[in-house]
């Protein structure tokens, strides 16, 4: 069962497939500690569900299995810091894996319960589910928790989307994978705001992804220089390993590639109304963060890369009636003026 299973994750385009039983991460007590020194951040659901995250049997009851899955997103990239223009992290150039793996997931999920029968109960998620699922990762083989706290496969390198299915039905479990980082420490090195603050150990409220991303409100003045002009997540950790030299382009997601979302024109971003932004980015990841989210990390990124040509959008951008936008770019206006010594 377990083979066809697989054949058919391939199948629907999935570039890998591995399973572990549905038993506690060994790593719960870790999450825990992490939480309790607040490194989430204000992330709050990640305190609220951590019962279930520590404990499969809460999210199904009398789980046996978890089939981990990797979709990768692998493509070549050019990232320069380059005058008025934003760097968008490179999983968010795609339409919504929400919507991707989601569909590919309910197949899949389909095909478990047809294959184990009557009775077996199945739930899927695409990181949306309380399952520590880069635990779960490793622990099916499906890769290694590197430094930077992410799942590294020997096959797809970085560059790849984790979803699961949690089922009743017993299937045979895989080994778990070992790490392999050794000595590097290229992921720690390349983090702009040391947001890995030692090996395996990550601070959330340090990092560019949290900050442009989960964070809700203002960023911290500290760390908006540090952010340089990426508008939305971070790669540089992940780019940092030397692992992603086997990284490629996975099926199910090249065909949903949006090429528009590379180097973004920030003038023409920060000039988007409500209608502008959901036009632009709808059926993307971006469309989550809102425009109030988005345009406050441009105007960031302008601030650290804008010219001359910046001045005028900040100003129109300072009277924004999202005040979260309007302070932002007070910030960056100031910011260029001193650049340019004006």
């Amino acid at each position: 069962m377990k083979a066809a299973i697989r054949q058919r994750a391939l199948e629907l385009g999935f570039d890998d497939c591995r399973v572990t039983t549905a038993k506690p991460p060994e790593s719960a007590g870790h999450f825990l500690d992490w939480l309790k020194n607040q490194r989430h951040g204000s992330m709050g659901w990640l305190e609220r569900n951590a019962h279930k995250r520590v404990d499969p049997q809460l999210v199904l009851e009398h789980a046996r299995s978890v089939i981990t899955l990797a979709a990768s997103y692998g493509s070549a990239s050019e990232e320069k810091e380059t005058a008025n223009r934003g760097i968008i992290a490179r999983y968010a150039r795609y339409n919504d894996y929400h919507d991707t793996l989601g569909q590919a997931l309910g197949q899949l999920t389909e095909s478990v319960q047809s294959l184990a029968g009557e009775g077996t109960r199945s739930l899927w998620y695409v990181d949306t589910g309380p399952l520590l699922e880069r635990d779960l990762g490793q622990r099916a083989g499906l890769g290694f928790i590197g430094k930077h706290t992410n799942l590294i496969s020997r096959e797809l390198g970085n560059w790849f989307f984790i979803s699961e299915i949690i089922t009743t039905a017993e299937l045979e479990p895989d080994e778990p994978e070992q790490n392999h980082c050794g000595k590097c420490a290229d992921c720690i090195d390349a983090c702009p705001t040391g947001a890995i603050t030692a090996p395996f150990q990550l601070d959330a409220r340090r990092c560019i992804s949290y900050l442009t991303i989960e964070l809700k409100g203002s960023i911290p003045e500290e760390f908006r220089p540090m952010i340089g002009n990426r508008i939305y997540g971070c790669d540089d950790c992940l780019a940092a390993c030397p692992w992603n030299r086997f990284a490629g382009e996975g099926r199910m997601m090249a065909e949903h590639h949006r090429l528009d979302l590379g180097q973004a024109d920030l003038l023409e971003l920060l000039a988007l109304d409500g209608d502008g932004f959901r036009a632009k980015f709808r059926g993307t990841p971006m469309k989550r963060t809102k425009r109030r989210g988005v345009l406050r990390n441009v105007c960031v990124a302008l601030g650290n890369v804008g010219d001359a040509a910046a001045i005028p959008a900040l100003e129109r951008a300072c009277g924004d009636p999202e005040p979260l936008i309007a302070e932002h770019a007070e910030w960056a206006l100031g910011q260029v003026q001193r650049r340019l010594g004006l």
